[in-house]
């Protein structure tokens, strides 16, 4: 037990809960000792949190709400304020949160509850799970630098952290899952790094914590990044290839930092060092001579039609998406998202998929059951609010998404077929592609229903063994998707 004259918490956990939970370990030993009672009894399960004097104390006993509190309110924002904590565990946004003071910090508070929801789930999930949710946070992560708005990562950074750590065990299946998402690994690269300077904080608190060590599994082997090169953009190209070369095998050895002189590379190829006037006279005289040739071969071969070329032969289109038919043979409403529906579909496969719909403002339940739907199916699996989702039911909308009604296939249509469009042919890509170069975003703004309510594509009709796909209630000049 540590004993607090004056604490205003009391944590009471198990030693067995204790260790197999770094985070809570790691929290309990940075809170403020002076009000924190820690008390860890041998055996069991025993996790709660006592807030206040003992006779009118509030007891909390859900393990991501216990953590929220000791970062936030619980201990008066002492975790959640730079100067009495190593960083802001709820990323500043506690106090402000606090009657509605600010909204930005509300949404951010509700931010960290979910995402700490999607480290239980990934905790209870598996290895593959976690490899999935790798890609769908580079996304995320493509414009934020950590899961909720702030200047470092919080609580809930470090909890789904852990939990695709612990499920990516050793080294290799974890750099194996993060390879191509540099937006995830710079993520998990901080977090980790984060983490190892925390340990430090809580071994310094041990003489009084009496909390045990956290064992943090191990993360990502931070790689070797060159610093960039400046240079004054009139030197020669083989200046600049050289320094190129000279900064990416001092990356990869570990060794002299790049802009440093060497052999290969001198000091004035990059860094700020300066090129000499004979260089820069030869080097703007090679840029001139260069610039010429260009022209003369612009000259010597102007573009056709004023459409830039040929186009490439592996041109994007709508012939990689796979949309295919479909039936719900059953629908219900989501347990708590209060917009979405969880279907069943059956679209031609061995067994019917699982897909969450945002369709309950728009349609009743009984509305959902035993409808003929598009169902675009090479998108990969994903989680929707705890369920688990694979594949997208196409409908139409006006702009503002007031109004939005199914995408249909014609009556007679056969489960399972795959919707195409006129002139294009092709095999659609496999759904890792799909998410990962973004096809169904580039491809969806020209997917339309047109003055008449039937889908197109740029102009193209949508072609089935029955006929044509539309609007079920002919909603003209739509966005499809």
């Amino acid at each position: 037990t540590m004993e607090a004259q004056s604490a205003l918490v009391t944590l009471t956990v198990s030693a067995p809960i204790l260790a197999s939970d770094p985070l809570l370990a790691l929290v309990a030993s940075i809170a403020p000792p002076y009000q924190t009672k820690v008390t860890i009894i041998k055996k069991g399960s025993d996790l709660s949190l006592s807030i206040g004097a003992d006779s009118s104390a509030s007891v909390i006993t859900h393990r991501n709400a216990i953590l929220r509190s000791l970062c936030g309110l619980g201990l008066h924002n002492a975790l959640d304020t730079i100067g009495s904590s190593p960083l802001c565990f709820l990323g500043g946004h506690s106090a402000t949160s606090f009657a509605g003071a600010s909204p930005t910090s509300a949404i951010a508070m509700a931010g960290i509850s979910s995402w700490m929801s999607v480290a239980d789930s990934t905790r209870q999930g598996t290895a593959d799970d976690a490899s999935v949710l790798i890609g769908q946070l580079n996304d995320y992560l493509s414009s934020r630098s950590f899961l909720v708005p702030s200047s470092t990562p919080t609580v809930a950074d470090f909890d789904l952290y852990l939990a695709i750590v612990g499920k990516l065990s050793g080294e290799t299946a974890l750099e194996t899952s993060v390879n191509g998402y540099n937006n995830t690994r710079r993520w998990l690269e901080q977090c980790g790094a984060t983490l190892d300077e925390l340990k430090i904080v809580a071994a310094k608190n041990a003489a009084y914590s009496k909390v045990p060590a956290a064992t943090v599994p191990k993360g990502l082997n931070p790689k070797p990044r060159p610093l960039p090169l400046f240079f004054y953009g009139e030197e020669d190209e083989s200046v600049v290839a050289a320094a190129a070369a000279a900064t990416s095998a001092a990356t990869k050895a570990g060794g002299a930092k790049p802009g440093k002189a060497t052999a290969a590379a001198p000091s004035n190829a990059g860094g700020g060092g300066g090129l000499t006037d004979e260089q820069k006279k030869a080097a703007a005289d090679k840029k001139a001579a260069k610039n010429a040739a260009k022209a003369a071969k612009k000259k010597d071969n102007p573009k056709k039609g004023g459409g830039g070329g040929a186009a490439p032969a592996a041109e994007l289109n709508i012939s990689a998406l796979d949309i295919r038919v479909g039936k719900i043979i059953k629908a219900w409403e989501h347990e708590t998202a209060d917009k979405l529906y969880c279907e069943e579909i059956d679209v031609g496969e061995d067994k019917p998929r699982q897909i969450a719909s945002g369709l309950r403002p728009f349609y009743k339940l009984d509305e959902m059951q035993n409808r003929d739907v598009l169902v675009l199916c090479n998108l990969k699996p994903m989680n929707l609010v705890g369920f688990p989702s694979h594949g997208m039911v196409l409908c139409a909308s006006n702009a503002d998404h007031t109004a939005v009604e199914f995408a249909v296939p014609p009556e007679g249509a056969k489960i399972g077929e795959r919707v195409t469009f006129e002139g294009f042919d092709g095999e659609p890509e496999a759904q890792n592609k799909v998410a990962k170069k973004k096809i169904f975003q580039a491809l969806a703004p020209d997917l339309k229903t047109d003055e008449n309510g039937m889908v197109n594509w740029k102009g193209a009709k949508s072609v089935t063994s029955a006929g044509q796909c539309k609007a079920v209630n002919g909603m003209a000049n739509a966005q499809v998707a």
